[in-house]
């Protein structure tokens, strides 16, 4: 029996490493269902103490994930909003509290929350054709899943700026130079190469592991706590704005918004 109850995020375990894959094609776009199994997979590996590491990426060849389904948000309605605001951070932020090593093996499209749900992890390994974006401004939205928060902290205020206010799309070998990534490996070998480390993480005490996480990540959750919730916040609040519901409607009729800034 699988650990996931959805099949738009399968889980293999071998050897003590769980492989996790967004599943929703075409472009493994996340909704509350994807978002809440990623959530239940990441409880049920912590209580499984011969599974050490997991690693993550997308179904296919050409996406990791292009982040949330925009079908979701084209009525406007505040309420889906919250719903899928809570969804993104009970999500991740268990993600980024796992027990173990999280790898994200990139092999492909990372934008949104496909790049959010990269942030969350311990590692990222890029596929040199992977491209990392945060687009939300670009529809009337905010990257609400971690994005504003956990892409500063590691390229720094101006780069997160650049990729959030000014819409820059940034390459697989771009990242590494940024400090987004920590390696930069051929197409189609992102997975073996997470598996590896996995592996490596895997021969070392697991409960030094949970210590050292623990240490790691507690001066960032103290700067970042505050700022995730308040993130969701105001995702919610863009829904009381008429350039939300342009912005997501004109991505979806494939048209330029006409921003009313209000």
């Amino acid at each position: 029996m699988s650990i996931s109850p959805s099949e738009k995020v399968l889980v293999s375990v071998e050897d003590g490493i769980a492989i996790v894959t967004i599943n929703n094609p075409a472009a493994n776009t996340w909704d509350l269902e994807s978002l809440s199994a990623v959530e239940a997979v990441v409880n049920e590996l912590n209580s499984m103490a011969a599974v050490r590491a997991l690693v993550i990426t997308g179904q296919g060849e050409k996406f990791f994930s292009a982040g949330a389904d925009l079908n979701q948000f084209s009525n406007g309605d505040p309420a889906a909003a919250g719903a899928m605001g809570d969804a993104f951070g009970a999500a991740f932020e268990t993600l980024a509290d796992y027990r173990g090593v999280s790898i994200a093996a990139i092999n492909g499209y990372a934008m949104g929350g496909g790049l959010e749900v990269a942030l969350a992890c311990d590692i990222r390994i890029a596929e040199s054709h992977a491209v990392f974006a945060l687009p939300e401004a670009r529809v009337g939205l905010l990257p609400c899943a971690g994005g504003t928060q956990r892409l500063a902290q590691l390229v720094g205020e101006g780069w997160a700026k650049r990729m959030i206010l000014c819409g820059e799309r940034v390459s697989g070998e771009k990242a590494i130079t940024l400090g987004l990534v920590e390696e930069v490996v051929e197409p189609g070998a992102s997975l073996a190469k997470a598996i590896d480390l996995a592996k490596r993480a895997s021969d070392q005490s697991p409960t030094s592991i949970a210590a050292c996480k623990r240490l790691i990540h507690s001066p960032r959750d103290i700067m970042i706590g505050a700022g995730l919730v308040a993130e969701r916040n105001e995702f919610v609040a863009l829904f009381s704005t008429e350039d939300q519901k342009e912005g997501v409607n004109a991505f979806l009729e494939k048209r330029a918004p006409e921003w009313k800034n209000r």
